[in-house]
């Protein structure tokens, strides 16, 4: 299947594909002719947000969310929907701040969220250790005491050495 958000994306050249279009085994869709997304099911509903006009889009995201926890039994696909509605807004509106995203309490239950969360975390608890260099050495610590301290590498720590004026 190849998904067009209309009709005037596709250019018809399927010169090196003709086979499997004639044969019936690839098949264009247009996401703009499905009808109302409230009477799609929720997979193919869930893809038309791609196509959802901006001011649009967050709130057939709320409601694709709604319906994927009513409609969809298994933890795992509500999962899978969930993330993909996530990679949908992300991509559509890129400068959107994780707050706004994240607004949707849902996403937060998305492995790209938890991940990004734990990224977050282990940044924060870096750039705290890192931090605590200069004035551990500057407290009669080795470097290698200090490393051994903060469980950095010896490496990292000359590093923090060597970047300071």
């Amino acid at each position: 299947m190849v998904l067009y958000p209309n009709r005037n994306v596709d250019t018809g050249n399927i010169k090196h594909y003709r086979e499997f279009f004639t044969s019936g085994r690839v098949r264009r869709i247009y996401l703009d002719e499905l009808g109302e997304t409230a009477s799609l099911p929720i997979g193919i509903a869930t893809a038309k947000l791609v196509i959802a006009a901006d001011d649009m889009a967050i709130v057939q995201a709320r409601e694709l969310i709604d319906r994927t926890k009513s409609e969809i039994n298994s933890p795992l696909k509500q999962q899978q929907l969930l993330q993909f509605i996530e990679t949908i807004l992300a991509y559509k509106f890129p400068a959107m701040s994780r707050e706004e995203m994240f607004g949707l309490s849902e996403l937060k239950q998305t492995r790209f969220y938890q991940e990004a969360f734990q990224e977050g975390i282990e940044q924060g608890e870096l750039k705290g250790k890192l931090k605590a260099v200069p004035g551990m050495l500057a407290a009669g610590l080795t470097v290698e005491q200090v490393a051994k301290a903060l469980d950095l590498s010896v490496q990292e720590v000359r590093q923090v050495v060597q970047s300071q004026p």
